[in-house]
């Protein structure tokens, strides 16, 4: 029986004693309950169908169908907020981005030993973002292929007990190189520069645009994005296995460069010097953020002027609505994603209300507006006017 007022959680995993581990902790919670447990991802996929949860815990080593191909088909068939609880979601664990970039909201650690005592210590953090994944709301994964599994017959007798198939996507192919643009560096100092806030869902998103950059993309683009520190690297390695420009975690003094994408370490904050160079710190959060993408964007605004473009993409939270503004005082562009294609509308939404934002777009048109924004910077300079 489902209990007003509380959020509904499905457990997934295939550990019977994490499962009462798991039921325990979150039941304790007023504002949670546990409405089903499964012992694999064929399993979830059938229980997250008929019990429509309001967020799932998702282990990512099972027999049969693993957490990372449920995540996969929940995402494109029957979305709904995923939090990854797994002993995997460690030292930026290729697996954790893999569900991050598949749809998964956030995720928890595991303990090195799963006993309930060591469970205790993450407490606070699971039942804290199970209750915010619980209210976000969820975007269909449409990149992704449509997947089927086998389910277990006692709740789906009419599916065929034939072995478990997940579609795989292809790999998105790169942007083809723009004959609008030069791949030649700008003369001079200056350079169009394009800054890139994420927060929650950014990982499956920027799968999504990062791509649409061609290879002799005449600026370069910092990437902002709200993940430990363990993860960056990783993460900028599998962009640039997608992208068609260069991709590279940010190094401390390092000149930017056109055609070239800057990931932000999650461990620091970026900076631009006035002559372009990129500085990096590990100083104290600011406004509860580091990275923090204001900080970037201000000095950014402050390098680029005109030639700055932001770009406020899904999270929670409103880092990146105070940067908007320098970049828009400096004669920028400022860009924010919809509400219809955010993960979670928060950042976007807080850019908005400043009135800074000069179009908002859902997620397929943001690439071609950056572009028509270069070209008409380009021709503006060519006459004078900039």
């Amino acid at each position: 029986m489902n209990t007003p007022g509380k959020h509904r959680v499905l457990i997934v995993d295939d550990s019977a004693f994490m499962c009462r581990v798991l039921q325990s902790i979150i039941s304790a919670d007023p504002q949670l309950e546990v409405v089903g447990t499964a012992r694999d991802g064929r399993e979830a996929v059938t229980m997250a169908e008929a019990l429509k949860p309001d967020v799932i815990t998702m282990d990512i080593n099972m027999p049969h169908v693993d957490g990372l191909q449920a995540t996969e088909v929940i995402m494109s068939t029957n979305p709904r907020p995923i939090l990854i609880v797994s002993s995997e979601s460690r030292d930026g664990a290729d697996p954790t981005l893999k569900a991050l970039e598949l749809g998964a909201i956030d995720f928890v650690t595991k303990p090195s030993a799963a006993v309930d005592l060591d469970m205790n210590t993450v407490r606070e953090e699971l039942c804290r973002k199970l209750k915010l994944a619980a209210k976000v709301r969820v975007v269909r994964n449409a990149s992704r292929a449509a997947a089927t599994v086998q389910v277990s017959a006692s709740v789906r007798p009419t599916v065929a007990s034939s072995a478990p198939v997940i579609a795989k996507a292809a790999t998105p192919a790169p942007a083809a190189p723009s004959a609008s643009f030069s791949s030649a560096t700008r003369d001079g100092a200056k350079l169009p520069v394009v800054v890139i806030a994420a927060s929650t869902g950014g990982p499956q998103v920027l799968m999504q645009l990062v791509p649409k950059f061609p290879r002799n993309f005449p600026g370069a683009v910092v990437l902002i994005q709200h993940m430990p520190g363990a993860f960056t690297s990783r993460f900028s390695q599998q962009l640039g296995e997608i992208a068609a420009l260069g991709v590279k975690e940010a190094e401390q003094g390092e000149l930017m460069r056109a055609g070239t994408l800057y990931v932000c370490p999650g461990s620091h904050h970026l900076r631009v010097s006035p002559t372009g160079r990129i500085t990096l710190d590990d100083g104290p959060r600011v406004a509860g953020y580091r990275p923090c993408a204001d900080l970037a964007m201000e000095t950014i605004a402050s390098f680029a002027g005109p030639l700055a473009t932001s770009v406020v993409l899904t999270g929670m939270g409103g880092d990146g609505s105070r940067g908007i503004l320098s970049v828009k005082n400096a004669g920028g562009y400022v860009l924010a994603q919809n509400e219809a294609t955010s993960v979670i509308f928060g950042m976007p939404s807080e850019a908005i209300r400043t009135g800074a934002v000069d179009q908002v777009l859902p997620l397929d048109e943001i690439y071609s507006a950056i572009e028509k924004r270069l070209l008409y910077v380009f021709g503006a300079q060519k006459v004078g006017a900039l």
